[in-house]
């Protein structure tokens, strides 16, 4: 039987909360409800779960800036909710590491959806990511192949293609997260772990020469392609 999936709900209107707490309990998943950043802490505090449920417009601190500090802190599944519907909301928390929108008012049924949908790209990736175990010796990306053992990229014939530090550990993360768009902010805080500019590009010039390593054609990118508005996706060739 599959395990009970929680839902962590971060709104300050508590009609909202009540309403979704009933909808989605009895939808089968476990609802846990936090009004805005300090319980939201203190309930992430307590235990993980699998998406959290992200209002933008809470008094405080927004929900742009904790959907921030859940992305570095934690490896789940983010859902934001805004009531403003503009596009520089979506595409900030996109940027910020959410891995879905939706506008109020929404459908409960869209909103059930959403959930089974970031849901199960997220078991999918745990079933061949973090415990490196798991995880095939060699990952092919693009011309290239990259050896955990040894932490190496190398060629078909066998050479090795000279990678610095921070791009292995930009291939590492992709090939643990494959078929799922990655934010410039997620690539920097799991390949780096430090406090970060939200508008430093630079992962962008470490993405460029890694193409130019494995890329047929770096030009038109088919291994690390770039979701607009969004950041980078590991793309695997078909088997």
């Amino acid at each position: 039987m599959e395990a009970e999936k929680t839902v962590l709900v971060v709104d300050d209107d508590e009609d909202i909360r009540e309403m979704l707490d009933e909808y989605l309990s009895d939808q089968g998943y476990r609802v846990v409800l936090a009004e805005g950043g300090e319980s939201m802490r203190a309930e992430l505090a307590q235990g993980t779960p699998d998406v959290v449920l992200l209002d933008v417009g809470l008094p405080g601190e927004d929900g742009l800036s904790l959907a921030r500090f859940v992305r570095e802190q934690f490896d789940i599944a983010i859902i934001i909710v805004s009531g403003a519907g503009e596009t520089v909301d979506r595409i900030i928390g996109l940027e910020v590491g959410a891995d879905d929108y939706l506008s109020k008012p929404f459908d409960l049924r869209e909103l059930r959806a959403r959930l089974k949908s970031v849901i199960r790209r997220y078991q999918r990736e745990g079933d061949t990511s973090t415990t490196g175990s798991t995880v095939s010796e060699r990952v092919k990306f693009g011309v290239g192949r990259l050896d955990f053992q040894s932490c190496q990229l190398f060629a078909a014939d066998g050479s090795e293609i000279p990678i610095t530090a921070l791009e292995y550990e930009l291939l590492k993360v992709f090939a643990e997260r494959p078929n799922r768009p990655l934010s410039r902010d997620q690539l920097m805080s799991l390949t780096r772990n430090r406090d970060w500019d939200p508008y430093d590009r630079s992962i962008d010039i470490r993405i460029a020469r890694l193409r130019k390593k494995i890329e047929l054609d770096p030009d038109k990118p088919q291994t690390i392609k770039t979701m607009r508005g969004i950041g980078y996706m590991f793309v695997p060739e078909a088997k």
